[in-house]
């Protein structure tokens, strides 16, 4: 397996409590920090609960998000909550935010205790093949402590290796989308003035920045611009990211006295697809697999969700012949696409919004004045309302109503 951050943590977890030889490779030395958000929705905690991390996770420091509050270009705002009226209720009434320098080790950790190999500092090159074509296993790069490079052999290679997944683009299934090309900045702060108990993000005219307690004093800003911004970073990451909160003007007087302590790390860009989230011998999950904009600030639970969902389907493929094998690995890009195929619609519909200030201002407008509706769609993007719920014609003609309409 490639990726031992949350994906390829949840997946070792699960096989390796089921029974399954498996070894993590991960080109990281742990703990590592990495670009992200660093939110977990409350139904995370549901996963980190059957891996028996939760109370790790909410005793090494992290904060609990109670909802979301978004901005819109015009200054328009709305509040959703995570507890509310609309009956239905998450694993836990609220989400939560951690560093990912904890975060990961605490799950890679379980991972090796439920008895997963781990092999940190191992640089991944290629996926081998057999005389079919089928993926057999590993070309490893390995840094000093492993003695070299080396081949390793594998019943099936999952990639769980992100964004620039190796294991993706050498079976060709990775394909980058034309839009949004966007990348983030993230780094954290201390000293931010008014940080409260919900995530924000505050959507300008020309990308939007994110900002979340993550627990100690400590905020994680994640600013997200366009490419054609984002080039002018060259050189001074750490002065582009000053100049975009100083510009947005209901952010500039939050930042007088913060300081930051941590790098800029930059990602993206963003909207990274897949032909398909298997190839003979070979699984995608993570973000290897799918990626459209941190937005939504779903991706640690569709790691987890995702490395749950596939290990049962590893689980068949190491313990048949090869054709069945690839036969339940095919199944498992059936229920990836079933269990993800909702909220892939409400990103792409929140990425249109984000992209057009008009059409941000006008939902922003609307979401004010319909609480319940907000709370809804709050709900979704924690992972425990049904996406039919805000998917409906009538709830998205609800979304951009003129403002005052019933």
């Amino acid at each position: 397996m490639v990726g031992g951050g949350p994906a390829g943590a949840s997946t070792a977890w699960s096989l390796a409590t089921a029974g399954v030889d498996v070894c993590v490779l991960d080109r990281a030395t742990f703990p590592r920090s990495k670009p992200c958000a660093e939110y977990l929705s409350p139904q995370a905690s549901r996963l980190l609960a059957d891996m028996q991390v939760l109370e790790v996770v909410e005793g090494a420091g992290s904060a609990r998000l109670h909802g979301m509050t978004v901005h819109a270009p015009n200054g328009a705002r709305f509040d959703g909550r995570f507890a509310a009226a609309h009956g239905f209720r998450g694993f836990r009434d609220c989400g939560l935010a951690i560093r990912r320098e904890t975060l990961d080790s605490i799950l890679l950790d379980a991972a090796r205790r439920a008895g997963a190999r781990v092999e940190e500092d191992a640089h991944v090159v290629d996926v081998l093949r057999d005389s079919t074509g089928r993926a057999d296993g590993l070309r490893v790069s390995s840094g000093q402590r492993h003695g070299g490079p080396r081949e390793l052999r594998a019943r099936v290679v999952v990639g769980a290796d992100g964004l620039r997944s190796v294991v993706a683009r050498r079976m060709g299934l990775a394909r980058q989308a034309r839009w949004p090309r966007r990348f983030a900045f993230v780094c954290h702060y201390t000293g931010v003035d008014g940080v409260g108990e919900n995530g924000e993000m505050h959507v300008a005219r020309d990308g939007y920045c994110g900002l979340a307690d993550v627990g100690g004093g400590v905020t994680n800003i994640a600013v997200v611009v366009p490419r054609r911004l984002a080039i002018h970073a060259r050189g001074d990451v750490d002065a582009f990211v000053e100049e975009r909160l100083t510009r947005h003007a209901a952010l500039r007087d939050r930042f007088t006295r913060a300081v930051r302590i941590s790098p800029v790390r930059v990602t993206g860009p963003f909207a990274q697809h897949v032909r398909r989230g298997w190839d003979p011998g070979v699984a995608l999950v993570g973000d290897a697999a799918e990626f459209f904009d941190p937005f939504t600030g779903e991706g640690i639970y569709t790691a987890l969700r995702g490395g749950e969902l596939l290990a049962p389907y590893v689980l068949e493929a190491t313990r048949t012949d090869s054709a069945a094998g690839d036969g339940a690995l095919a199944e498992y890009e059936r229920q990836r696409i079933a269990e993800f195929r909702g909220k892939w619609r409400v990103e792409r519909l929140v990425g249109i919004a984000v992209a057009f200030p008009a059409l941000m201002n006008r939902a922003a407008k609307s979401l004010s004045r319909r609480r319940q509706l907000a709370d809804l769609l709050i709900g979704v993007t924690g992972d425990f309302v049904p996406t039919r719920e805000v998917l409906r014609p009538r709830v998205l003609l609800q979304l951009l109503a003129p403002f005052g309409s019933p």
